[in-house]
């Protein structure tokens, strides 16, 4: 979904209407995750995306999925994983997705610059708000997810990304692909 967005910000990104054969494609061939970011295509991405899921699958057969982290404003507390910054971020995502919620909030990559309390605190509260049901990473370092699950685990808080769980739940191996395709 990376390359979903406006395409008077970038030449190489599908609007919507070019991207709805893909998508159309994808769910029709059983695809159920869909993975996106707050600032892939300064967040048109998740517009893209989220018109395309409402209008083309079913709520409840889909996970969807976005990122925190990058970028989103030239402002300080517009990146990171500072509280101000996931809440936010959070918050928007939704918005632009048109959802009341994600299936899982991932952190893009380990933030060096924020206390790895205040990211944990802040997607604890996420979950607890409804707004995701699971917190994920999506690439980091090995001593940064090491850190992030001790810091969860000393506040007695679940830390998992279940998302490959998500995606192969109900499904078989698709031979010719080598991956897995429902049912």
């Amino acid at each position: 979904m990376m390359s979903f967005g406006d395409t008077s910000q970038r030449a190489w990104v599908l609007d919507a209407d070019a991207a709805e054969p893909i998508v159309r494609r994808a769910t029709e061939g059983g695809f159920t995750y869909f993975d996106t970011a707050d600032m892939y295509a300064g967040g048109a991405s998740e517009s893209v995306t989220g018109t395309l899921l409402r209008k083309l699958a079913r709520r409840d057969e889909i996970v969807v999925a976005t990122k925190v982290y990058s970028p989103t404003s030239a402002d300080p507390n517009g990146r990171g994983l500072s509280r101000k910054h996931v809440l936010a971020s959070i918050d928007a995502s939704l918005r632009r997705l048109g959802l009341e919620y994600v299936d899982l909030c991932q952190v893009h990559r380990f933030d060096t610059e924020t206390p790895v309390e205040e990211t944990m605190e802040a997607l604890h509260d996420v979950v607890q708000a409804g707004k995701a049901r699971y917190i994920g990473a999506s690439t980091m370092v090995g001593w940064g997810a090491a850190r992030c699950v001790s810091v969860a685990r000393g506040a007695r808080r679940p830390a998992r990304s279940p998302s490959s769980r998500m995606c192969t739940r109900g499904r078989r191996q698709c031979p010719s692909l080598g991956r897995s395709r429902s049912p």
